[in-house]
């Protein structure tokens, strides 16, 4: 079987045409979906991924404002700015960027966030109804993971898919996902005992476990297909590329697989809460 590069670059571009339409539609009507980023302190990456989000936006015509919040900014008032964005009409989305500084409760803060406006799907009303099945906006990159699974016309019902990491937006809402989408799913994370015994059983391997180039070819069954959530310094993700490559029958690179996915799928709920807003 000729192994399959999972172009993200490309799954995404497919989203952003299928919404251009729609966002002229809704400018038509008056209505410029509008997405907030609340940025908490000065977190170098964070800062980064505020900007992408941004730019993407405006390629769009997405109204994209940021609020810059400094690092001392207690609980409340950062879930005062979160209500006061609730309220706020003309904001379809709301994106708190995560990490906060430790000293915010960062759970407090995601909870503060209208559901209607959970666009990122950091919510636990939101996480829990993507787990029941009708959750409007899953955490945008198991969306995205699902959305390249699609795309690429990968099976899923029945395949045995093993997901590495189980943080709350990511390993464990796709493993959800997964899951109603008929596969089997054993979750692991970091400190499971016998996770390249695992990995050896796996059709489906979702890298979502934030420690660089952690998941080795020699852990993987010949052919399976490989999702590489991370992002770590230095461009490279959870798993490693090179030996991954040789066995896997399909793999996301790292950049350009999850990551421009994740963001066209943010873009996507915006526009589709901004119509949601307008009927």
């Amino acid at each position: 079987m000729e192994k399959i590069i999972l172009d993200g670059n490309v799954v995404a571009q497919e989203i952003r045409d299928g919404l251009k339409t729609r966002i002229e539609e809704l400018k038509d009507n008056g209505i410029i979906p509008c997405l907030v980023t609340i940025l908490v302190g000065d977190n170098p990456a964070s800062e980064t991924y505020v900007r992408m989000k941004g730019n993407a936006c405006k390629r769009l015509g997405i109204n994209s404002i940021r609020v810059h919040l400094p690092e001392e900014t207690s609980t409340s008032e950062l879930v005062k700015t979160i209500k006061e964005l609730n309220n706020d009409n003309s904001v379809h989305g709301i994106l708190l960027q995560h990490p906060v500084p430790s000293h915010i409760d960062e759970r407090a803060a995601f909870d503060t966030i209208d559901i209607r406006k959970d666009v990122d799907g950091v919510t636990s009303a939101g996480y829990g109804q993507t787990a029941l099945g009708f959750g409007e906006y899953p955490s945008c990159t198991p969306g995205a993971i699902m959305k390249i699974l699609e795309y690429y016309k990968i099976q899923i019902d029945g395949k045995h898919t093993v997901v590495v990491g189980r943080s709350p937006i990511l390993g464990k809402p796709v493993s959800a996902l997964l899951l109603n989408a008929n596969a089997t799913v054993t979750t692991c994370h970091s400190r499971t005992s016998n996770l390249p015994e695992i990995l050896k059983q796996a059709d489906i391997v979702v890298a979502a476990v934030g420690k660089p180039k952690f998941i080795k070819g020699s852990w993987l069954k010949e052919g399976s297909i490989v999702l590489d959530a991370g992002y770590n310094k230095g461009n490279v993700g959870d798993v490693d590329y090179t030996s991954c490559y040789e066995v896997a029958g399909a793999i996301t690179p790292v950049p350009g697989g999850v990551g421009p996915v994740t963001i066209a799928t943010l873009m996507k709920h915006t526009v589709e809460s901004a119509e949601r807003f307008y009927v």
